[in-house]
């Protein structure tokens, strides 16, 4: 018969069990909670502006207590930066993910198609289904710190570079005039500019717009 288990001593404190706590279901929550006040800030930034915006107006179109921001953010300031990098992390693997499946069709794609699937993705950040985030780094620039600007520099150069070497093929090809670099600027100027004028089902179609910023920037082929 095995001996009983002598209870601890009341002087000596209990051993914590190894491994990490288990979470609360509030801190397993926490994750959907960021994103709610994230897409509820970039919505309220984009409409209102971001010095207009309270956290207490964030705080109540995520359904949270109006203290709720500062337990995931130190301050507004925090949240913005918290928007626009995430705008940037969305874009970039949007980006990857369409140029992924246009490659997966089996057939090599040349440079113009290349660069019409990027110019087609980047209108759907802008314009497409939560599209707030990105509007917002182009409103609200300013308002940022120059290392929070650098954080989304660092991430906006990530998501460019894909362009480069599409528009130095076409510059080689003939199919690009100017300077790859300045065309590159000039390009993503026009499509930004999509934000201000755009309005879904008055106008023509992404696919519509895609073609034409094409028309723009390149020569017809021969």
């Amino acid at each position: 018969m095995n001996a009983p288990i002598p209870a601890p001593d009341a002087a000596e404190p209990l051993r914590r069990a190894r491994g990490r706590p288990r979470k609360t279901a509030d801190e397993r929550d926490d994750g959907n909670r960021r994103q709610e006040l994230l897409r509820a800030a970039a919505r309220l930034f984009r409409q209102q502006g971001f010095a207009a915006t309270s956290t207490r107006d964030i705080a109540t179109a995520a359904g949270m207590r109006s203290g709720s921001p500062f337990y995931h953010f130190e301050n507004k300031e925090a949240l913005l930066a918290a928007v626009m990098l995430e705008g940037m992390q969305r874009a970039t693997g949007r980006q990857a993910g369409a140029m992924q499946a246009a490659a997966s069709h089996g057939q090599p794609l040349s440079a113009r198609d290349c660069l019409r699937v990027l110019v087609r993705n980047h209108l759907e950040v802008l314009l497409g289904a939560e599209s707030d985030f990105i509007p917002v780094m182009l409103y609200e620039w300013r308002s940022l710190s120059e290392v929070q600007r650098q954080a989304v520099n660092e991430l906006r150069r990530e998501y460019e570079a894909v362009w480069v070497p599409v528009l130095q093929a076409l510059h080689e090809r003939g199919e690009l005039s100017g300077d790859p670099s300045l065309a590159r600027l000039m390009l993503f100027g026009a499509l930004n500019w999509a934000v201000q004028w755009f309005e879904p089902g008055r106008r023509k179609s992404l696919d519509d717009l895609t073609e034409a910023a094409l028309q723009l920037f390149l020569k017809e082929t021969t």
